[in-house]
């Protein structure tokens, strides 16, 4: 892994998204670049003609002309806005032992600019919601789906707190997206050597050999690469099951497919997926 690529809006999770950046860079020695999209429609001064349709015909030129400089003292606002996100990124990061960190500003929308940064970087990072957070706490932020659905590259999904990773969890289904996952691991082997591993396959019944089988041979693999694993076949309802196993072994990470077996995989992210990132309060690297 030689680069992240934190997507920051400046809101709660801002802050735990820099830190569990941080945290994977001192682990892969990454290079961290930090990218706030200012909003387009932020920057984009009306005329005087849009709004004569509005207020009458008879609308005085000093009323057009307070409405045009209040959009400029807007869109110098939103510049201002966008240098001290950007710092307070810089300073965290800085706090967290990283020495260079690339400030990225670009004026757009952030799903459309993007593909542009993500085609250089080996993970992203992204709060699971935004600025709106406060009040749709229930809710995922509105580009996540966005974002995970097209992305080709790994996305930790983080809440809004930062704690500290000490075990994380695999939740293998033995899907080509799981064995990714899986590879994952065995080619970062040496960042996650001192991290407790866990792998869970969720069956719908607790013999089912097929998968039984799969998880032996995803243990193995990661003993060939060095790591030790804790496995455990469970059944039930995979969102309860892999819920109540990060509750219940204090789980700091969760690395999963963000698409399962039978999903419609260019529409939405899986059912499974979406209400474990609603639940858990671990980061999820999802993978596609």
């Amino acid at each position: 892994m030689k680069t992240i690529l934190l997507c920051s809006d400046g809101s709660a999770f801002a802050d735990s998204i820099y830190r569990y950046g941080a945290w994977f860079a001192r682990k892969f020695q990454a290079q961290t670049k930090v990218l706030f999209v200012t909003d387009i429609r932020s920057q984009k001064v009306v005329s005087t003609g849009n709004f004569t349709g509005s207020i009458g015909l008879g609308a005085s030129d000093q009323l057009l002309n307070d409405l045009v400089n209040l959009e400029h003292e807007r869109a110098k606002l939103n510049n201002q806005r966008a240098r001290l996100i950007l710092q307070n990124a810089d300073e965290v990061l800085k706090t967290e032992g990283l020495k260079e960190v690339e400030l990225i500003n670009p004026t757009g929308f952030l799903v459309d600019c993007f593909h542009d940064f993500e085609a250089e970087a080996d993970m992203v990072v992204l709060g699971k919601r935004g600025e709106a957070a406060e009040f749709a706490s229930g809710h995922l932020g509105a580009n996540l789906d966005r974002i995970v659905r097209s992305s080709t590259k790994p996305c930790l999904v983080t809440p809004q707190t930062f704690a500290p990773i000490e075990r994380l969890l695999l939740a293998y289904d033995g899907s080509p997206t799981g064995k990714r996952v899986l590879n994952f691991l065995v080619d970062s082997a040496a960042g996650f050597k001192d991290i407790e591993i866990h792998l869970l396959t969720v069956a719908k019944a607790d013999s089912d050999a097929a998968k039984s089988q799969g998880l032996a041979d995803a243990q193995q693999t990661l003993q060939q690469a060095g790591l030790t694993a804790t496995t455990q076949l469970l059944s039930g309802d995979p969102e309860k099951v892999i819920g109540s196993y990060i509750e219940q072994n204090k789980i700091s990470l969760l690395l999963m497919g963000a698409y399962g077996h039978n999903r419609i995989r260019h529409l939405v992210i899986g059912s499974t997926t979406v209400q474990l990132l609603r639940s858990v309060q671990v980061p999820v690297l999802l993978f596609r």
